[in-house]
This record gives structure tokens, sequence and C-alpha cells, in this order.
């Protein structure tokens, strides 16, 4: 079966109806999860908690789409050797 990590991460936004962080040296990264089901279970709690702030926002990052095995590596990749 295929790994599907999944990262779970908010903090105070500049305005709720955007996505830029007030301070990004202050987000909260709850965790890297194995699958949606436990990532969404992780925010859905993050999310509940700070409810009551309009300006606090949790997000779910799906890093397994950031890394397709099959494509041919970037110039970054290759540096690590």
């Amino acid at each position: 079966m295929t790994q599907r990590l999944h990262l779970v991460f908010g903090g105070e936004l500049v305005d709720p109806s955007k996505t830029t962080f007030k301070d990004p040296a202050q987000i909260h990264v709850v965790g890297v999860f194995p699958d949606y089901k436990s990532a969404y279970a992780a925010w859905k709690a993050e999310a509940q908690r700070t409810v009551d702030d309009a300006h606090t926002r949790y997000f779910i990052a799906h890093l397994h789409r950031l890394r397709d095995e099959e494509a041919e590596a970037g110039p970054t990749e290759e540096l690590g050797g």
C-alpha cells in the first residue's frame, strides 16, 4: 500500500479571509500523519479547540502530492546526490 503523508499545521492569520500567517515563525505544526483520515481527525480537534478565534486557522497539506516518484528529479534534489 502506498503511504500518503499529510501535514496538519495552523496559526494566526493576518486576515481571516486570506491565508497569510501573521508570524510564520509561530506556525503550530500539529504533526505528520500517515493517511487523510488521521490528519482530518487532528485538524478537526485543533479547529474545534480554536473555534472562538476567527484569526486562527488550521490546514491539511497533502505531502504525498508534493513528490512524484516517477518524475525526473529537480535541480535541488540532484544536489543532495
